[in-house]
């Protein structure tokens, strides 16, 4: 008896990720638009994959990452790559480049179309210098190609171009809409590669839990996050920029920038803000965990520490399909301006701190965004979905209500940013709930915030984030930790 084929798989780490996960995105993307009376019949999707760039005006080849929509549909890791998907019998042809004599060189074997056939498992592959030829002679009656703002850049995704395009009808208006919503909902098969990067990236927070002394430089904690992703989890690619403030860098949301890399030395006493996450087959994580340097509270950071805490679970109790991801900002925001009061840092009327802003003070960014395939996914604001206008709610990257296989960060935080609050000491609305002098206590202190990843459920969500979050259970793991290191 034969023995069966293993079905193609993507295996750098300890996942393996199987090709047929691209099939079903494809699967859902020609049913979508098939319900679209304005695509009609004889229709095909043509999508550009990534090109490989140098760095700036040199030959340094940058590590290549496709591009998400394209590794979307079809998981291809190469660049240079076209797709191509009949919406009415949902067969797919890749096109691939066709590759110089000297590649064999300098890259390697140059590898057959077959190879690619059965790599991604579609039913065709031609060159991409074929592209026209192959489209002309299915006669479709419409390319559909991508073109779309992204809400949180404002970039517009890549076109397909390519030579001969003039000879058909494009449409490309139609397709981002609906490829858009394919990704806003997991599959299965995309969860299982979530919980994968999220595993991998909470071990990888925890082993700096561990390893984390005062007199270390912040970009050790990076470098030690990278090496651990990669070494033990396969993860090439971390989502975004490490950020690895301490003490008041911690204030900086964006910090480990090129203009702040990390590069403090890390005090005795500093609470600091590690915001990290790997990437597994373009796959994202986005975890931030806050703790002191040296396994223990001061009093003043278990205010700040609760206080944020209590907001994060409080929206956790709360999220299931339907509800509404701005009651959820503001659920936070009311919880974190509760503790602060019950410390002597705010006063007056709660209510009439939310309306003078001054929850967004203190958090500034909104509670959290879509995470897939780019750790701030896309689907945010459909078109018709207007951001609204007031400090801390205008930063949301999505109003929408919460529906089953969404997948969310939860970030509140609570940070000490010192314009911000030396403005606000001068603003005569906000001023009077402000308790200035114990505020500035607080002024180098930096920040904290706790950032989880959940997926939502039918009757909830599942937790998708695991590290120690209770100040009981970051000191007794980090105290065990220095027993053993």
């Amino acid at each position: 008896m034969m023995a069966l084929k293993p079905e193609p798989a993507f295996c750098l780490g300890a996942l393996k990720v199987p090709i047929s996960l691209h099939d079903t995105n494809r699967k859902r993307l020609y049913r979508r638009l098939k319900e679209n009376a304005a695509v009609g019949a004889g229709a095909i999707v043509v999508l550009q994959g990534g090109e490989e760039t140098n760095r700036y005006c040199t030959d340094t080849a940058l590590v290549f990452r496709q591009e998400s929509y394209f590794h979307w549909c079809f998981g291809v890791l190469e660049p240079g790559f076209y797709g191509a998907i009949d919406v009415d019998s949902g067969k797919t042809i890749l096109f691939c480049p066709r590759l110089p004599e000297a590649y064999t060189v300098w890259m390697g074997t140059i590898l057959p179309k077959s190879h690619f056939k059965e790599k991604y498992a579609v039913d065709e592959v031609c060159y991409v210098d074929e592209i026209s030829d192959v489209l002309e002679a299915m006669k479709p009656a419409m390319l559909l190609t991508l073109r779309g703002v992204n809400t949180d850049s404002g970039s517009t995704c890549q076109e397909a171009v390519f030579e001969g395009v003039h000879k058909f009808k494009v449409n490309n208006t139609l397709l981002h809409p609906e490829i858009m919503e394919c990704r806003v909902i997991k599959t299965p098969q995309e969860l299982e590669v979530l919980r994968y990067t999220n595993q991998v990236s909470s071990e990888a927070h925890k082993e700096i839990m561990r390893k984390i002394r005062p007199g270390m430089k912040e970009y050790e904690m990076e470098s030690l996050f990278q090496h651990y992703c990669y070494s033990k989890g396969g993860c090439r690619h971390t989502s975004y920029t490490c950020i690895c403030g301490s003490g008041k860098n911690g204030a900086v949301l964006h910090y480990g920038h090129a203009g702040a890399p990390n590069d403090k030395v890390i005090n005795d006493g500093d609470m600091c803000l590690f915001d990290l996450g790997g990437e597994y087959y373009c796959y994202a994580s986005d975890i931030t965990c806050s703790f002191p340097v040296n396994g223990k509270f001061t009093d003043d950071q278990k205010i700040i520490y609760q206080a944020v805490y209590d907001a994060s679970r409080a929206v956790m109790k709360e999220v299931k399909p339907g509800v509404c991801w701005v009651d959820m900002h503001r659920l936070a925001e009311h919880t974190i301006l509760e503790a602060l009061k019950q410390h002597g840092l705010v006063q007056g009327d709660i209510d009439g701190m939310v309306e003078a802003n001054i929850g967004a003070l203190f958090m500034p960014h909104g509670l959290g965004h879509f995470m897939g395939l780019d750790v701030h996914d896309v689907g945010g604001y459909p078109e018709g979905t207007e951001r609204m206008k007031k400090p801390g709610l205008k930063s949301l990257r999505t109003v929408r209500p919460l529906q089953a296989g969404m997948v969310f960060t939860i970030e509140p935080g609570c940070y000490f940013i010192q314009e911000v609050l030396q403005k606000a000491f001068s603003n005569e609305i906000q001023a009077p709930f402000l308790c200035q002098e114990q505020i500035r206590r607080f002024m180098n202190f930096g920040g904290v915030r706790i950032e989880d990843d959940i997926v939502v459920t039918s009757d909830g969500m599942e937790l998708l984030t695991f590290v120690p979050r209770t100040i009981n259970e970051i000191e007794a793991f980090m105290a065990k930790a220095r027993e053993t290191y």
